[in-house]
């Protein structure tokens, strides 16, 4: 499909002094447009993610830096996998603490509100949690 789309846009190019669009193409060759911009990607060689894409001559910009999405990165993964195995084996109040604290983004005194106990047993909570998850993972 991407050699005949190549083979017409060069043609068309040769006789209408410019490049016809990917929508001219698909109706020549009776086929979607998204079949046809598929196929031109099929054809692209594969390229390293080592590979530069910018060299200043001090620094470099590689293709991994331009597509690396720190959102979901293998460490950010696992992370979060040992964070939900610490979370299992806390107490149940710990676990409301822990979460409004450090996944809601409360203070100590809006959870001691919120849960309806002193701000003193909050701090005492989430100082016993944290404690035991560092001792799970020493």
């Amino acid at each position: 499909m991407a050699y005949k789309a190549i083979q017409y846009k060069d043609k068309y190019t040769r006789e209408n002094g410019r490049e016809p669009t990917i929508e001219e193409i698909a109706k020549e060759l009776n086929v979607e447009k998204e079949e046809i911009a598929l196929s031109f990607d099929a054809i692209q060689d594969p390229i390293s993610l080592q590979e530069p894409v910018y060299n200043d001559g001090s620094e470099s910009i590689y293709v991994m830096d331009q597509v690396r999405d720190s959102k979901n990165s293998d460490d950010l993964w696992a992370e979060s996998m040992t964070i939900a195995q610490a979370m299992k084996k806390l107490s149940d109040k710990e676990k409301i603490v822990i979460t409004k604290r450090f996944f809601d983004g409360r203070t100590q005194m809006e959870v001691a509100e919120e849960i309806g106990i002193s701000q003193a047993q909050i701090s005492r909570l989430e100082k016993s949690a944290i404690d035991h998850i560092k001792r799970l993972y020493k």
